[in-house]
């Protein structure tokens, strides 16, 4: 019989480590294991040799009535080590195993609905303390410094479906203004919730969808679209390395009353070379007109060193296209303490050309453009330490004011 052996090991421990009363508990219901019962010997002599250590206060306690079951978690237990025992203490686990063959394989079962039910729920996320030093116009704004939690979590609710969340939790602890000197925490409105709920499926024919409000990008870098939305979504590959993609979407910011239509197609075209075409509408022009279209192009110049680059357009009379390159340098593997990785941006937006990029916390406004230099660290396992500085012209078409934007953060992922 296979024990699966991570899990069984954790069930033991719960298991013994429980007070002797509830064994006791079970003993008056099962009581079909009397102390002179053969397999009490064998199980001192295992225990005599260190194959097994009997309850959590280190008594064996063979002087009172077991149950089967018992008998079976401390079997289990043994099974677990007995590889590294001696010959005879291996013969022993194998008949107390012939012996207790029914309660093991119950216990078993019991273990799969345990690890069923736990994988049926999963959570990840990352906590943030960021700090920055942001200045324009003349002015010293620090909203963004901030403790942040990202908490997303996926249930199973069949092999064709999955219902997820997400939930952001933010922490100011400076106020925006010119003087830089008060630290009292703001009241961080809608944080600490469920702001994103959707479902993740599959129908037939590897097509797959997404229903409900969740942040929702669209190209390589966000610039068509990066942001929270309501609606739907659909992929499907047409080739081995090219998926088609759709999308209706809502955007929930405050004066957002339009909606976005789309399609796109990306994936690798060459050895080294991977592109994102999109195209759609929108029932609205007072913005930026009622057509947009973007192009991606990524390519991996060397192993280390990769180049990104992005172009939209829109409908709009005047100002109507965003442009952008990126040359990324290695990268951070948070597995690798010590990796890193480091980055060089040129971004330009125009005053009609932005539908809703994605403006990564603040770093990249609407109307803007200017260069951004960062890097990226290890320095402990799962956790990233990002630095960044940027200068910018913001409100491009008209005052022109300089910004200078310097920005440290640790992510703590979970």
């Amino acid at each position: 019989m296979k024990m699966k052996k991570g899990l069984l090991v954790w069930m033991i421990t719960l298991t013994l480590g429980a007070p002797t009363s509830a064994f006791a508990a079970s003993a008056n219901s099962f009581n079909d294991v009397p102390k002179d019962h053969w397999s009490y010997a064998a199980l001192d002599e295992l225990a005599k040799d260190g194959i097994i250590e009997g309850y959590a206060d280190g008594s064996f306690q063979g002087n009172r009535t077991m149950s089967r079951y018992e008998m079976a978690t401390i079997i289990a237990k043994a099974m677990d080590k007995s590889k590294t025992g001696s010959l005879g203490d291996q013969a022993l686990v194998e008949k107390l195993e012939k012996e207790y063959g029914s309660e093991l394989e119950a216990l078993d079962k019991k273990i799969d609905a345990v690890n069923a039910r736990v994988d049926n729920v999963k959570i990840t996320g990352f906590v943030r303390t960021q700090w920055d030093s942001d200045k324009s116009a003349g002015a010293n704004n620090n909203g963004n410094k901030r403790f942040y939690m990202d908490l997303e979590g996926q249930m199973k609710v069949s092999d064709q479906w999955t219902a997820k969340f997400q939930s952001e939790t933010n922490r100011h602890y400076s106020h925006n203004d010119s003087t830089n000197k008060t630290h009292k925490g703001q009241d961080d409105s809608d944080t600490g919730t469920f702001q994103r709920i959707w479902v993740d499926g599959t129908i037939a024919n590897n097509w797959y969808v997404n229903i409900g409000r969740k942040w929702s990008g669209i190209g390589y870098q966000n610039m068509l679209q990066g942001g929270e939305t309501d609606g739907a979504q659909f992929w499907h590959p047409i080739s081995k390395d090219l998926t088609l993609s759709g999308w209706y979407f809502a955007p929930t910011w405050d004066g957002a009353d339009y909606d976005l239509y789309g399609v796109n197609v990306f994936g690798k075209i060459a050895k080294n070379l991977e592109v994102n075409v999109a195209y759609g509408q929108a029932n609205q022009e007072k913005w930026f007109g009622d057509k947009y279209a973007a192009i991606d192009l990524r390519t991996q110049i060397t192993p280390t060193v990769k180049l990104t680059g992005t172009y939209v357009w829109t409908g709009a009379d005047k100002d109507n296209t965003d442009k952008a390159v990126r040359l990324d340098y290695k990268g951070a593997d948070m597995k690798h303490v010590g990796s890193f990785g480091a980055y060089t941006r040129y971004v330009n937006y125009g005053a009609n050309g932005d539908i809703g990029h994605d403006d990564e916390w603040g770093s990249l406004p609407s109307n803007m453009k200017g260069w951004i230099w960062g890097v990226k660290y290890v320095p402990w396992q799962n956790v990233e330490w990002e630095t960044l500085y940027s200068k910018q012209k913001i409100n491009a078409n008209s005052t022109n004011d300089d910004r200078k934007l310097f920005r440290t953060e640790l992510d703590f992922h979970f």
